[in-house]
């Protein structure tokens, strides 16, 4: 750990520790989707989980609203789900003849949006006001979000039965979008034990208040970024914007993004500064949903792991000293 770290900033990276050891508890063998989606949190980010069904990606935000004290709602999004439903609306009160809001699923402070993809083009707008915003408008008036306000939506992959791709102007409002994966050997059989006499989940301390995630934000906010750092962010959305193989590069929503990501995770690497591999470490995850490839990348058989690779690659990593 870096010996010039304040007690605030030593107090977040205790705070994120605890945080991550209760997580730990209910999925196994998957640390780095957990350190990921707290660095978003700490970033004030939105995730985006795309995995198949059964993997872990409820539990885990239902794990992540209990270590962090939040309250949490879930809506599992099917195609017959209604904006209102997500928003809130208001009804005629019989007995006092006025109009009330009835909130939606979306009012509170971490909001599972399941399966995402699965719903209409309509349902999933009704987000976009709430995660970019913070506040969701119902017949002319605005109701506020709870502060801190996260959005931690799932979907299926792109072509799985009764799917449809997310809008970019959707995609685009996520900080990452993250894999969780099947669990190796060891960590899948550790998970059948845990399961065999109790229910993991309920195990989970909170360990964190909601004033303490708010205070962590300030303090990831102040991490300081060098002039070559920021300019080698630029660098790296500029090759993305000029590659043969990207027809949409990424946008200047996604550079803040990602430099929002580079400072959490500079604070959890136990330094008070940021370096080009702290960019680099959530290049992927904040650029890879944001951008639009071109039909050259597909006939000739490239992903987007490899054109980010060859993107990373053309930039030249600057030297940085505190």
């Amino acid at each position: 750990m870096n010996n010039s770290l304040t007690e605030e900033q030593v107090k977040v990276l205790n705070m994120s520790q605890s945080v991550i050891n209760e997580v730990r508890k209910v999925i196994i063998g998957k640390d780095e989707i957990i350190i990921k989606v707290l660095l978003s949190i700490l970033a004030g980010g939105h995730i985006l989980i795309e995995d198949i069904p059964g993997v872990g990606k409820t539990t885990l935000a239902v794990a992540l609203s209990k270590a962090l004290s939040l309250d949490y709602k879930r809506l599992q999004f099917t195609p017959d789900v209604l904006p209102t439903d997500v928003t809130g609306f208001t009804i005629l009160n019989k007995e006092t003849h006025k109009f009330e809001y009835k909130q939606g699923a979306a009012l509170t402070n971490l909001f599972l949006a399941d399966e995402i993809n699965r719903t209409s083009s309509k349902t999933q707008s009704a987000l976009l006001e709430v995660m970019e915003e913070g506040k969701v408008t119902v017949d002319g008036i605005t109701h506020k979000m709870p502060d801190p306000y996260i959005v931690i939506a799932t979907q299926n992959p792109v072509g799985s039965i009764g799917t449809q791709m997310l809008p970019e102007s959707q995609m685009d409002r996520f900080i990452v979008r993250l894999t969780m994966g099947y669990p190796n050997l060891e960590s899948e059989v550790a998970m059948l034990k845990s399961k065999q006499n109790l229910v993991p989940v309920d195990n989970v301390r909170p360990v964190v208040s909601a004033e303490d995630i708010l205070q962590a934000r300030k303090v990831v906010e102040n991490i300081y970024v060098s002039d070559q750092v920021l300019q080698y962010i630029v660098m790296l959305a500029n090759a993305t914007r000029n590659n043969e193989y990207i027809k949409l590069g990424l946008s200047p929503r996604g550079t803040i993004a990602l430099l929002r990501m580079t400072k959490a995770t500079a604070l959890l690497k136990g330094r008070d500064y940021v370096i080009p591999d702290d960019v680099i470490y959530s290049f992927k995850d904040v650029v890879l949903h944001r951008l639009v490839f071109s039909s050259k990348a597909k006939i000739n058989g490239l992903t987007g792991e490899q054109i980010l690779k060859g993107v990373i690659s053309s930039v030249q990593v600057p030297r940085v000293s505190k």
